[in-house]
């Protein structure tokens, strides 16, 4: 993959990202933190999760690799609170890809799990793991929005994405 390709994912991942968040903004508090029995227990826990996976990768591309996520659901109140702290991740993702050379896509980055066994891989293959784990959530959130009995976001399918953006 070259950069362009991995901007238009990155373009892609914050645009399904906010369509889901528009559909969360009808959610009551205690909608948002309600345990739904899922994966990450509430709405509010895994969006969490979605941004806090996004800036362990951020940390691991800069050249750490963090021992525990460095984010919980606990420390967001609100939807507003999860979307500041977002748009802080979304503006390091988007700075990081932004000041890459293209020969730069195909570097394997070293980096350790949380539990600390070791790994490697090309950025683009993180790049592109980023925003595949964002979309399996996503859905997991939408399901749990039918299950609150409320609306789902608009499509946030890749080709609707590319239809809208041409």
């Amino acid at each position: 993959m070259n950069l362009q390709d991995l901007r238009i994912l990155l373009d892609y991942n914050y645009w399904a990202r906010d369509r889901l968040l528009a559909a969360v903004e009808a959610l009551t508090p205690e909608q948002f933190t309600r345990d739904l029995g899922s994966s990450f227990r509430s709405v509010r826990d895994t969006l969490v999760h979605i941004l806090g996976a996004e800036l362990v990768w951020l940390t691991r591309w800069q050249g750490e690799s963090p021992t525990s996520m460095p984010v919980t659901g606990d420390q967001f109140l609100d939807l507003a609170s999860v979307r500041s702290k977002w748009g802080e991740v979304e503006q390091g993702l988007r700075g990081f890809v932004a000041g890459l050379k293209e020969e730069e896509a195909g570097r394997v980055i070293p980096y350790k799990l949380l539990n600390g066994t070791p790994g490697a891989s090309p950025f683009w293959q993180m790049l592109q793991h980023v925003v595949n784990h964002g979309s399996y959530h996503r859905g997991q959130v939408v399901t749990m929005l039918r299950q609150l009995g409320a609306a789902p976001p608009k499509s946030v399918d890749l080709i609707t994405f590319y239809g809208e953006k041409s």
